[in-house]
């Protein structure tokens, strides 16, 4: 060792590394992933120097990072072959933060972005994530193409200096050994090393190897003999990013199988899609739909998003920025050449390149979903079964984007009369009379609730389709989708019927004669109720029930107010619309009913089971069940 130096740190870079190592860094094991990735980094820079200047290999082309420890010493060891360092190098990378200083170093943290993002993939900031686990290192570097004499050796505790000296490196590259704490010993151990490498490192560009010792000859069970194997250097990452493939050259399998693996599911999946994008933003992305639902789909507060990888190098698992919430159950990996990180490499930052990716990114999950449901409709019905409720969150969530998620919906509906939601919205507009412009829905507590109720009877009568709604998202969805392809959804329980260009003229002629046929037992009605009803008048939308009750198209629906009030949120008081049929003949008799007593007992009794019939229940059952009875042995 020859010529050492000692350098002091700025006065206060002992409590920035404490607080990059304590704060900025929420898993220590990532250290292993910072030196390797500085490590390929270093072999990456020497294969593009070497293509002008071969000698640079010094006949040694086969580039690889090596990782060993020893138990003993306490040690680990992180040496490549890359391009190395010179003594000015080292100074000038390992000095990064001390060479800035600490203010400055935090203007660049809270400053401009880009700087800011440039400060990983530097030597220097990744580096010194080795003193999460470490006392002291120790780096012995070499320049490539530099005489062996020209080493570099760098020395620090991390505290108030470091060293550096001038050591004979017969072998270019670099070489980090980390002094490990006492309470650090879990890392000195090889199945650890090696799992902590395939889950960061798997699929950088350079083989990761550790060595593996020799295996003496051995005798089989059947006592045939095991041939010796030698002691040798292996790779334990598999050194090839399957996304980064051509397509052209991956089999299903493949796919498969990398599904499997980053999904930690036992199935195949339902379908994916691999796409690489150049030009202004450089990032590869393979996607893949599940064909099951997971355990935990509901619970949204659960961390989800795709593996995110920056140049082959693991970054995060569940990078939520860049896949929506009603998206959740979509995996895969997302390897950008340009996001831009904050220093730990664990906190994206929130800027025009995220927003970017996160939009191209559910544009192609929800592309890819759109073209699987046009070529495989059994498969995708089933996929909805598992999966329907969820993206129903979409419209709310993700407004730009909500034609696309409606595309997607799949619904029960009148044209089937089951209770399987098969029906698009595409397919409902394909089955539409030439005269309708709108979309009609009933939304209810069940399926069965919804078939059967008698708001359906007119529109069944003309053979106008209805979707039938019955899952608790439904309500909420459509108040977030108003229309799909220009034509607006129209509840059939709320507001006052209109269709249109439906009825001839000689159905609005005799609804026109009817209502001032019906005109004084309307007053009648009125009288009796009183405030109990908005309104009453007659309907053309029962054809063999007597009455219902509708909410005014300003107040809020039967459906909306029930779920409000399971979920513990005060309902606003409203009146319903009891609405008659004039041509039933309950409502011909009640009419023409003298008896002004008798006539408010039927009256009653007919509003309140319009409610039961639309609500399900009644406040006071006693009084409906009473009055039956008094009409009964009347």
């Amino acid at each position: 060792m020859e010529k050492q130096q000692n350098h002091a740190f700025s006065a206060d870079t002992g409590k920035l590394l404490k607080l990059m190592i304590h704060s900025l860094y929420s898993n220590k094991e990532i250290f292993l992933r910072e030196l390797v990735s500085n490590a390929a980094d270093a072999a990456d820079k020497l294969r593009f120097k070497a293509l002008s200047d071969g000698s640079l290999f010094e006949n040694d082309a086969d580039l690889r990072v090596r990782l060993s420890f020893d138990e003993e010493a306490k040690t680990i060891t992180i040496s490549d072959n890359g391009i190395g360092m010179t003594q000015d190098e080292v100074i000038e990378h390992l000095g990064t933060i001390a060479k800035s200083g600490t203010s400055d170093f935090f203007e660049q943290l809270s400053g401009d972005q880009v700087k800011d993002s440039q400060l990983i993939g530097q030597f220097g900031v990744g580096f010194y994530s080795a003193f999460i686990v470490a006392d002291k290192v120790t780096v012995n570097t070499r320049k490539a193409g530099d005489d062996a004499s020209q080493g570099t050796m760098w020395e620090s505790t991390g505290e108030a200096d470091y060293t550096v000296a001038n050591i004979e490196k017969a072998d270019r590259g670099t070489e980090i050994i980390l002094h490990l704490r006492d309470d650090e010993t879990e890392f000195l151990n090889d199945y650890k090393l090696r799992s902590v490498v395939s889950k960061y490192s798997d699929h950088i560009s350079i083989p990761v190897q550790m060595f593996k010792e020799a295996v003496p000859e051995s005798e089989g069970p059947d006592g045939e003999k095991v041939p010796a194997v030698e002691a040798a250097w292996e790779s334990i990452n598999k050194a090839t990013a399957l996304w980064n493939c051509a397509k052209s050259d991956l089999k299903d399998e493949e796919y498969k199988e990398f599904y499997k693996h980053i999904a930690n599911d036992f199935e195949d999946p339902l379908t994916w899609s691999h796409n690489k994008v150049e030009g202004e933003q450089e990032y590869t992305s393979l996607l893949y739909i599940p064909k099951r639902a997971p355990y935990d789909l509901w619970n949204r507060e659960k961390a989800h998003g795709l593996k995110l990888y920056v140049q082959r190098v693991f970054i995060m698992d569940d990078a939520e920025q860049f896949m929506p919430t009603y998206l959740r159950f979509v995996k895969g990996v997302l390897d950008s050449n340009d996001l831009p990180l904050n220093v730990s490499r664990e906190i994206l930052q929130d800027t025009r390149v995220t927003a970017k990716l996160r939009s191209a990114c559910t544009k192609r999950a929800l592309t890819m979903l759109t073209k699987f449901a046009k070529k495989n409709e059994t498969e995708y019905n089933a996929f909805w079964n598992e999966f329907g409720q969820v993206l129903k969150e979409g419209p709310a969530e993700d407004p730009s984007n909500k034609e696309q998620i409606a595309k997607l919906f799949r619904f029960a509906s009148t044209e089937t009369d089951k209770a399987d939601q098969t029906v698009s919205l595409d397919a409902y507009i394909s089955r539409m009379n030439e005269e309708q412009d709108k979309i009609y829905y009933i939304t209810a507590d069940s399926f069965n609730a919804a078939k059967n109720s008698p708001h359906l009877e007119i529109l069944r009568k003309k053979g106008i389709e209805v979707l039938l709604l019955s899952d608790r998202v439904d309500e909420w969805l459509l108040s977030h989708l108003p229309e799909y392809d220009g034509k607006a959804f129209i509840s059939v329980t709320q507001g006052d019927l209109d269709l249109g260009k439906l009825d001839t003229e000689e159905e609005k002629k005799e609804q026109e004669k009817q209502e001032t046929e019906f005109a004084s037992f309307i007053e009648r009605t009125k009288k009796v109720l009183g405030d109990k009803v908005k309104d009453v008048r007659l309907t053309q939308r029962l054809t063999s029930t007597p009455s219902c009750i509708v909410a005014d198209s300003d107040d809020m629906s039967t459906q909306m107010a029930k779920l409000m009030a399971q979920m513990g949120q005060p309902v606003p008081d409203s009146k319903p619309i009891f609405e008659l049929n004039p041509e039933h003949e309950m409502i011909t008799k009640l009419a023409d009913m003298a008896d002004e007593e008798l006539f408010a007992e039927w009256t009653e009794l007919l509003l309140a089971q319009a409610i039961l019939s639309e609500k399900g229940s009644l406040d006071d059952p006693s009084e409906f069940v009473a009055r039956i009875n008094k009409l009964l042995i009347a």
